[in-house]
């Protein structure tokens, strides 16, 4: 559907904003109406293109997620299963926490009057749960939005591949991290994963409670892991603090918004280890364990 609508696509969004795919070639099926999927990216890419009134770049990407039974507990409503998802980006003005909260009620719109009828997102949004899907939405003012749609994969598509995960198992290991979280849940999600890999983690909700861990802990800390965006202090600035005083502390990002984003406003370099959110326990576990296990780039 993306690939047969790249033209229009660009026209809708006009010369001075940059499009960019990025198409997984191994993309799982989903079962959904064509029409009303080209509804839902009109609708996405209107809206990102609304936010970049002085141009900027959107990113169209796709990939497949597994969701397990830890990771659901902690994510009301959502399943455990396989998912094909969608991800909608741009570099535009963002959103508060008030605004996020309200995005999917009809007639609600941060539109000038005659400039939108606030049915566009809450259109997305009921085409998503009729196919027993989800949406999900990473934003901070002045550091643009994520939009992520996940929708069932039909069975059997990648039970090969499945199968030899499980088989391989999870990498584990007895380090210490510093995990550096403003989100609760996700912070205690991420902290129970670590946990059951074998970590020993130090929990910090905000950059300034994380140095001042860094500070009092008297043994190693082998690795950061922490949020690219909060509120206080960005993740990076909290990296580069924490590695004057500690030079042997590996340093792992996560964030809701993709990688190509947070590299393309400058806010990561591309030596940087990257996690993107939502992530499943193995998907933690096989990052951490990986750059564990390389030499750190500060």
């Amino acid at each position: 559907v993306i690939a047969d609508m790249d033209q229009m696509l660009r026209r809708l969004i006009g010369e001075n904003i940059e499009l960019v795919t990025r198409l997984a070639p191994d993309l799982a099926r989903v079962k959904a109406d064509r029409n009303q999927l080209e509804q839902v990216m009109m609708n996405l890419l209107i809206n990102a293109r609304d936010a970049m009134p002085q141009g900027g770049r959107l990113i169209l990407e796709t990939g497949n997620t597994e969701w397990d039974e830890a990771y659901c507990l902690q994510h009301r409503g959502a399943r455990p299963g396989s998912y094909a998802m969608l991800a909608v980006s741009d570099t535009g003005v963002g959103m508060d926490a008030e605004t996020r909260a309200r995005i999917f009620e009809p007639f609600f719109t941060t539109k000038e009057k005659g400039k939108g009828t606030g049915l566009g997102l809450a259109t997305v949004y009921g085409i998503v749960k009729q196919y027993g899907g989800y949406i999900w939405v990473y934003s901070e003012p002045g550091q643009g939005s994520t939009f992520k749609i996940y929708l069932p994969q039909v069975e059997a598509v990648r039970e090969a591949e499945a199968l030899a995960e499980a088989a391989a198992g999870a990498p584990s290991g007895s380090e210490t991290v510093l995990l550096v979280e403003d989100e609760e849940g996700v912070r205690k999600l991420s902290r129970q994963f670590l946990e059951q890999s074998g970590y020993t983690v130090l929990e910090a909700s905000d950059p300034a409670a994380a140095l001042w861990l860094a500070e009092q802990h008297p043994g190693r800390i082998d690795l950061l892991v922490t949020d690219v965006m909060m509120s206080q202090m960005g993740g990076r600035e909290v990296a580069e603090r924490l590695t004057q005083v500690r030079p042997e502390i590996k340093v792992l990002f996560v964030s809701g918004h993709t990688d190509d984003v947070v590299l393309r406003q400058g806010i990561l370099d591309g030596g940087a280890a990257f996690l993107q959110k939502p992530f499943s326990r193995d998907a933690l576990a096989r990052k951490v364990r990986e750059v564990l296990d390389t030499t750190p780039v500060h």
